[in-house]
């Protein structure tokens, strides 16, 4: 039988828990567990794994940020922490033996930012807002940080930026139904929408609020306030166009498993796909092996679902990133729980 075993609850925020993000070095040739959580406390907090097997918080970083922070992300190198504010800036910290600093503080945001993320070489960092744009920042030695790309498309609150695992595109999800995939047309920091996923090609009929990539990066998962979860897929290998950019078609819609909005969704190294929801369950999906892809396409079965995994929405998903299944969620009533995916068969 699948199961699903609580291992911690960590407390210590004072208002509701937004975003979760581990640290990418994390269980990784004996570095410790390290987790960064950021809240509407305005504050952001690393807990980190220790040798009696507890969850301790190693450190409370209480500046710069003015209002609520909602997303944070950790660079590739683990050494650099952004972090996203609804007080218009991103907060850059450097872990300089386990002190961190804040090293960069960015602006141009008209107001709140609603998500950050870094490339995968860490030599660009995305942020997104209400102010519906999504701006590209190059990393320059010395911490200092440029701005060379603001990219204007939804016309909503831009809601997440995440980069593709292994090529230079940014895709964004956004209050206006859609996700927009963003390339580099090689020309000076061009930076172009090449690809829209709105209702008319399969597309949300509602707010986007996340995506993940598989560990192979050709699927992706989105997930909507329309209480569904779609799952894209793209052959960069057949499937390019004249410049060079594989486009995303629908795979499948997985429909009828959630009642209520679908915040958080996060795809595990082992194809297990993890949802949070404002029913304050967790709910776990699979692919079916068993029916005909080539011909009916992929489908995906609920392996598990756990009730009142926390007392109010869950806010964030987020699968560790070792070989281990310890899932990280985050809700509303300012706790963060750890948790492990046992006697799983996928």
């Amino acid at each position: 039988m699948e199961g699903l075993k609580e291992i911690q609850k960590l407390e210590g925020h004072t208002d509701r828990v937004w975003s979760l993000a581990w640290n990418p070095l994390s269980g990784l040739d004996g570095a410790p567990l390290k987790l960064a959580s950021c809240s509407g406390d305005k504050t952001v907090r690393i807990w980190e794994h220790k040798p009696s097997n507890s969850w301790e918080c190693q450190a409370v970083l209480d500046d710069p940020h003015t209002r609520t922070v909602r997303s944070c992300a950790w660079s590739p190198s683990g050494k650099l922490l952004a972090t996203a504010s609804f007080d218009g800036t991103t907060a850059i910290f450097q872990d300089v033996g386990d002190d961190y600093e804040c090293v960069s503080t960015l602006e141009g945001h008209e107001n709140e930012v609603k998500s950050v993320s870094w490339n995968a070489s860490g030599s660009l960092l995305a942020t997104c807002g209400r102010d519906k744009t999504v701006w590209i920042w190059e990393v320059l030695p010395g911490n200092e940080f440029e701005c060379v790309a603001v990219l204007q498309g939804h016309t909503q609150d831009v809601k997440m930026v995440q980069w593709h695992p292994t090529m230079e595109l940014l895709f964004s999800c956004s209050y206006d139904n859609t996700v927009k995939i963003w390339a580099d047309d090689g020309e000076d920091d061009n930076w172009v929408c090449v690809q829209t996923l709105a209702q008319s090609n399969s597309g949300h009929s509602s707010t986007v609020w996340a995506l993940s990539f598989n560990a192979t990066g050709d699927k992706m998962v989105t997930c909507s306030d329309d209480l569904t979860l779609k799952i894209w897929g793209t052959d960069n290998g057949k499937m390019l166009s004249s410049d060079g950019f594989a486009p995303w078609s629908h795979l499948c819609t997985v429909a009828g498993y959630h009642d209520r909005t679908i915040f958080s969704v996060h795809w595990s190294r082992d194809n297990i796909i993890a949802t949070g929801a404002a029913d304050d369950a967790i709910r776990f999906f699979v692919e079916n092996n068993e029916c005909d892809t080539l011909v009916d396409g992929p489908s995906y079965n609920l392996l598990l679902k756990k009730e009142k995994a926390h007392d109010m929405d869950i806010n964030s998903v987020q699968w560790s990133p070792g070989e281990n299944r310890l899932l990280a969620s985050a809700a509303d009533d300012g706790t963060i729980k750890i948790w492990e995916l046992t006697s799983v068969s996928c």
